[in-house]
């Protein structure tokens, strides 16, 4: 088998799989951030204060990747930009409007910050740079079937698109206003999974360390490490969840969510 075809027959069956497989990560470095809470090898724990504002900035990234997911799903129509697990790619046109006149895959840099944010919480430099290498390789195959498939679909249109659009960093100086409003009701119906699992992930490691601090202190005569569960993480958790469980009820019990063509 020719490495072009190789290479879109992986993606294609990475591509159902892209909203699984990337919580191998997510074990790994939680098992790497437990690792260095236990054996205190993270230097900011010498710097509380320091440490409190990096878990925020690791917040705030992992929410800006969340917000492109929000302002791409906002804008998108219907059967285009969508999860597509099930049944492979879809996609009743090509979007070329909005974040999409400036990159081609704004779903994909989303999920990046997304869990890059998530990956900076273990502070292991070595870790980090093991996440984007893998994260690069995972993608690749999965943008290369894509383009597989939309170059096949729409031909010429698709190609001259792909030649002024860069397919990862955006290019802000083509934007190029959406032809679709933006739409919350989509972006709530869609994204909700996303926001609940971003908060319940910060706060799964928050207590992660609160528990390995409060009953495995390290050096003798130090006093276990005050279990405070208050945090921007786990109060963002719960609210979320809240929220999650009010809109899966709307979505399976009402059409309150439901928008004609999105």
């Amino acid at each position: 088998m020719a490495l072009i075809e190789e290479m879109e027959l992986q993606g294609n069956k990475w591509f159902r799989y892209r909203s699984y497989i990337p919580l191998i990560f997510l074990v790994v470095g939680l098992g790497v951030f437990a690792y260095s809470a236990w054996k205190h090898l993270s230097v900011l724990e010498a710097y509380p204060l320091y440490k409190n504002v990096f878990e925020n900035v690791c917040l705030a990234v992992s929410l800006l990747g969340l917000a492109i997911r929000i302002y791409t799903v906002g804008y998108t129509p219907a059967n285009t930009s969508g999860r597509n697990t099930k049944d492979g790619q879809v996609a009743d046109e090509l979007n070329t409007t909005g974040i999409y006149s400036t990159v081609r895959n704004p779903l994909y840099l989303g999920n990046f910050l997304m869990w890059l944010g998530i990956a900076m919480l273990t502070a292991n430099i070595w870790f980090i740079i093991s996440f984007c290498f893998l994260y690069w390789i995972y993608y690749e195959r999965i943008i290369f079937a894509e383009e597989q498939f939309l170059r096949r679909k729409f031909g010429d249109v698709y190609l001259e698109w792909t030649k002024v659009t860069p397919a990862f960093f955006p290019k802000f100086s083509r934007y190029k206003k959406p032809v679709y409003p933006f739409s919350w009701k989509k972006v709530l119906k869609k994204e909700k999974n996303g926001l609940a699992a971003l908060f319940i992930v910060f706060a799964i490691f928050h207590i992660t360390e609160r528990l390995i601090g409060f009953y495995l202190p390290q050096t003798p005569g130090d006093a276990p490490m005050q279990f405070n569960y208050i945090t921007i993480g786990t109060v963002g958790c719960l609210v979320t969840c809240v929220l999650y469980l009010i809109l899966k009820i709307l979505k399976t019990y009402t059409k309150v969510l439901d928008t004609e063509g999105r």
